[in-house]
């Protein structure tokens, strides 16, 4: 088997987890009535090619498929939650995806860098400060929306059960009994979350951003999106590096604000929402065998 480090991750759905391993993905759901309803599936083959062992290029297809598959994993939840049989699948999904991915872009990329390039034009400030300055109000943002939706009753829930998917991974990577009772007990900070990934795709953006210098509007909001798949291969190889030698004091500091970051993005679950992420762990694992 792999290294477990880089084997196992999960994300939170609508009341319940998604779990994924290297060939196969399961989704445990809390059903209205009460019971844990599941989902499995084989893995697309994109996860076991080739292009899985080249650095930065790998981050991005698999960034990409990632985004689709939780996308998939929130419909199922969603059906399985109001009894609809409708699916969005195929083209639909994807173009569900791209627009998310449109308006996370606009909002937390061109947005900023519009808004510096007014400062700049209308203050005078320097670009090389105007520049640190986006980045920063890119970061604020960022954060800010995060705070701003943890209110919401359902994203509440949803954290908890995203901090549920980060007990169970931690207690399953310590070698501890899968139960609610003995898996609470374990951290809802994970170094591979993909909130470490945003934090650190914008903290990059700060630094390379800043350093591209004066730039007409146009090629200034063309930078800022062309640069994205770049900085998040980056990120990414950054996280499994870091992920992969938790052992370092260094790299144990080098990783305390991706931790920090997770307390936004996580609550403390209850009993019934650990079970439901051990479940969904417990079938991807069987479904993993059953892969041979």
């Amino acid at each position: 088997m792999e290294d477990r480090i880089i084997t196992y991750g999960g994300q939170a759905v609508i009341e319940g987890v998604l779990m994924r391993g290297q060939k196969a993905y399961a989704i445990a759901m809390r059903a209205p009535d009460g019971s844990i309803a599941t989902h499995t599936s084989k893995l697309a083959k994109v996860y076991s090619s080739r292009l899985t062992k080249i650095p930065f290029i790998r981050g991005i297809i698999l960034l990409w498929d990632a985004l689709g598959l939780g996308m998939t994993a929130l419909t199922i939840s969603a059906n399985t939650q109001t009894g609809e049989d409708e699916k969005l699948e195929g083209p639909a999904l994807y173009l569900t995806l791209g627009l998310s991915l449109l308006i996370g872009i606009g909002l937390f990329f061109l947005l900023p860098a519009g808004i510096g390039g007014a400062v700049e034009h209308y203050l005078g400030w320097s670009s090389w400060l105007n520049n640190l300055a986006e980045g920063i109000i890119r970061l604020l943002l960022f954060i800010a929306y995060i705070w701003a939706i943890s209110f919401m009753p359902d994203v509440k829930r949803l954290f908890m059960y995203h901090g549920a998917e980060h007990k169970t991974i931690n207690a399953f990577e310590a070698g501890a009994e899968l139960t609610p009772e003995v898996v609470a007990n374990y951290s809802i900070e994970h170094p591979r979350c993909g909130t470490a990934f945003v934090l650190t795709l914008f903290l990059l953006s700060i630094v390379v951003f800043t350093m591209l210098g004066p730039l007409p509007l146009f090629w200034r909001l063309a930078s800022r999106i062309l640069f994205i798949p770049i900085l998040a291969g980056i990120a990414i190889e950054y996280i499994r590096w870091t992920a992969n030698h938790l052992d370092n004091p260094f790299v144990q500091f080098m990783i305390k604000p991706n931790l920090a970051m997770q307390h936004l993005t996580t609550r403390t679950p209850d009993l019934a929402m650990l079970e439901v992420a051990i479940l969904s762990f417990q079938s991807m694992r069987k479904a993993e065998s059953e892969a041979g």
